[in-house]
C-alpha cells in the first residue's frame, strides 16, 4: 500500500523520508510530554505543528506513517481562493460577511505558502497562475455573472468575465478569470516544512499510530500503539476525518472519492493555469512541470465513498473529457484517487472538538480544497491555542449549526442510515472460492459479514466486515485495494489495518473456516 491506497500520484516520487526520520524506539520512556501534540502529518498537521513550534510551543507531531502518506500525497494541489462550492452558495449559507472571510482566509493561505517557501528556502515550484471557471455545456451564462457578482461582494473585485479561456483549450464559451491563484509541488513543500519544523526543535514521531485521544483534567492523554503515553496541554487531531470524535463532526460531512489522471503534454502546449468547470461534479485541471515536458493533471468523477466499484470507467471518463477539451494532451502517465470530506455547508471545520472539553482541536471538512483549508487551519489554530481570538474562528467553528444546509444534512444522514441495511444484504460473492486473486468481497457466513481478500499469490485473508467506528459494513475498493466504509469514510487495508479515520482500530479478526 502507498499510504492510503495502491495507486501512485505524480507527487509520490518525492517522499519525505529524509525529512521525517524519527519516531519512538523500543525501550524508550513510558511517557512523553509536550505543550501541543498534533496527530496527523498532512498539510494541516505539519503547518499547524510548524507554526506552533515557531511561536514558542513545544510540539510533538505524530503520524502512523510518514508525512504526506495520507491524502496530501493524493491531492491535485490547486492553491485557490475560488471556493469549491462557489461564492453564490457560500454567500447564501454564510452571508456576505462569511463569504468575505472565506475569501480572505483562502487568500491568506496561498500567501502563507508562498511566504514560508521563501523564508525556509523550500524548492517546491511555487508559481502564481490565473484560474479560469469555465461554463459547462448547457449551463446558463448567467451562472458566471452571478458568481462574479458574489465574488466581488466577497472582496475579490479583480475577478472578471472573459469570452474564452486562453490557449488551445477547446471550450467554446465564456469563463471567469480569478487572478493570483497558485500551484506548487505539495510533497516537496511538505518535506521542506517538516525539515524547518525539526530544525526549530519540533519533534516528529513517524510510524506512531494514535489509538485514543482523551481529555483528563488539565491535559490530554494520547495512547500510541506499542509506544509511550503522550501527555500534552492541548492536542490537534488533523487526521482528515477526526479519530477523536464519535458523532458530532461526522454527522456534518460526507466522505467522497475523487479521481485524477496526469497526461504528458509538450512544454508550453497548454497555458500554465488552473481550470474548473461549472458542472455539479466538476472537473479541475492544472499543469505541473516535469523535466522537459509538462503534466496536465485532471480530476473529477467523484462519488460517495463505498458506493461505487466502476473506478476504471471513471478514469476513462476523465481521459475522454480531457481529450475533448485539451486536444494537446498526450499519453496518460499516472492515475490515482483520493478522499475528500464534504461539509454540508461548504467550509472546513477548524477549532475545538465539539465532542470534547476544550483541549482537543480538530481539522476536517477540506471540501476539495485541502491545501488551502489545511494551511489556514494552521494559522487559525496557532492563534486559538495561544488564547487569542481570530476573525475566522466563527466561520470555521466545528460546533456551528447547519440550519441553512438542512436539506443536505438530512439527505446525507438518511443515506448513512440506509447503509446499515447492508447488515441484511446478500453476499458480494457466492463463496470464498469465487473471490479472484487481488480482489475482495463481503461474504455472509452464518449471518455475519466477513471481508474476504485473496492476495495475488492466492492466500485468503479474512477480517470482520464491520467498521470499527460505528459498525457499518465495509465495501471492497478495487482501485485502491482497500475496504471502504460508506457511512463516514473509514478505510482499511486488505489485512484490516486502518488507512483513514474516523476508525482508530483495525477490522476485527475472524476465526478460520
Amino acid at each position: 500500500m502507498k499510504g492510503s491506497g495502491t495507486t501512485t500520484s505524480v507527487w509520490m516520487d518525492t517522499g519525505v523520508a529524509d525529512a521525517a526520520a524519527g519516531g519512538f524506539t523500543a525501550g524508550g520512556p513510558a511517557e512523553v510530554t509536550a505543550d501541543v501534540a498534533v496527530v496527523g502529518a498532512g498539510i494541516a498537521g505539519v503547518t499547524t505543528a510548524y507554526l506552533l513550534q515557531r511561536s514558542g510551543k513545544r510540539v510533538l507531531l505524530l503520524d502512523d506513517g510518514n508525512p504526506g502518506d495520507g491524502e496530501t500525497g493524493r491531492t491535485t494541489a490547486h492553491l485557490s481562493n475560488a471556493i469549491d462550492d462557489r461564492y453564490t452558495e457560500i454567500e447564501r449559507v454564510h452571508g456576505t460577511g462569511g463569504a468575505r472571510l472565506a475569501a480572505d482566509s483562502h487568500t491568506a493561505a496561498i500567501d502563507t505558502i508562498e511566504r514560508l517557501a521563501r523564508e525556509e528556502g523550500i524548492d517546491c515550484g511555487f508559481a502564481r497562475v490565473d484560474g479560469y471557471l469555465m461554463l459547462a455545456p448547457g449551463d446558463d451564462p448567467r451562472v458566471l455573472d452571478e458568481e462574479r457578482a458574489a465574488a466581488h461582494r466577497a472582496g475579490l473585485t479583480d475577478v472578471e468575465r472573459i469570452d474564452l479561456p486562453p490557449g488551445p483549450v477547446a471550450h467554446p464559451g465564456p469563463c471567469l478569470r480569478f487572478p493570483a491563484q497558485a500551484r506548487f509541488h505539495p510533497m516537496a513543500y511538505l518535506a521542506g516544512l517538516v525539515r524547518a519544523f525539526r530544525a526549530r526543535g519540533g519533534r516528529l514521531a513517524s510510524g506512531a499510530r494514535v489509538e485514543r485521544v482523551a481529555e483528563t483534567g488539565d491535559h490530554v492523554t494520547l495512547s500510541v500503539a506499542g509506544g509511550p503515553t503522550v501527555v500534552a496541554d492541548t492536542a490537534v487531531v488533523a487526521t482528515n476525518s477526526p479519530i477523536s470524535d464519535l458523532f458530532a463532526i461526522h454527522t456534518k460531512q460526507a466522505p467522497y472519492r475523487t479521481y485524477a489522471i496526469a497526461l504528458r503534454v509538450a512544454r508550453g502546449a497548454v497555458p500554465d493555469a488552473l481550470y474548473w468547470d461549472t458542472r455539479d461534479i466538476y472537473h479541475y485541471v492544472r499543469l505541473q512541470p516535469a523535466g522537459d515536458h509538462d503534466l496536465l493533471i485532471v480530476g473529477g468523477e467523484d462519488h460517495k465513498t463505498g458506493e461505487a466499484r466502476d473506478m476504471e470507467s471513471r478514469w476513462a471518463a476523465l481521459e475522454e473529457w480531457t481529450r475533448v477539451h485539451f486536444p494537446a494532451a498526450g499519453a496518460v502517465e499516472r492515475r490515482w484517487s483520493g478522499q475528500v470530506m464534504e461539509p454540508y455547508d461548504g467550509l472546513a471545520f477548524i477549532g475545538r472538538d465539539p465532542g470534547g472539553k476544550g483541549r482537543v482541536h480538530v481539522v476536517t471538512g477540506d471540501s476539495g480544497m485541502g491545501m488551502t483549508h489545511g494551511t489556514l487551519a494552521g494559522l487559525l489554530l496557532c492563534e486559538l491555542i495561544h488564547g487569542f481570538d481570530h476573525p475566522w474562528a466563527g466561520l470555521y467553528n466545528p460546533s456551528r449549526l447547519m440550519t441553512k444546509s438542512l436539506r443536505g444534512f438530512l439527505e446525507e444522514n438518511l443515506d448513512v442510515a440506509r447503509q446499515y441495511l447492508r447488515h441484511l444484504a446478500p453476499s458480494d460473492a457466492d463463496a470464498e472460492a469465487d473471490v479472484a486473486p487481488g480482489q475482495g468481497a463481503v461474504i455472509r457466513e452464518g449471518g455475519r459479514p466477513v471481508a474476504v481478500y485473496r492476495d495475488p499469490q492466492g492466500t485468503v485473508h479474512r477480517r470482520s466486515a464491520v467498521c470499527t467506528h460505528l459498525h457499518c459494513i465495509v465495501r471492497w475498493n478495487p482501485a485502491e485495494s482497500s475496504w471502504d466504509c460508506p457511512c463516514h469514510g473509514s478505510r482499511f487495508a486488505p489485512d484490516g489495518t486502518v488507512l483513514n479515520g474516523p476508525a482508530a482500530a483495525p477490522l476485527a479478526g475472524v476465526e478460520p473456516r
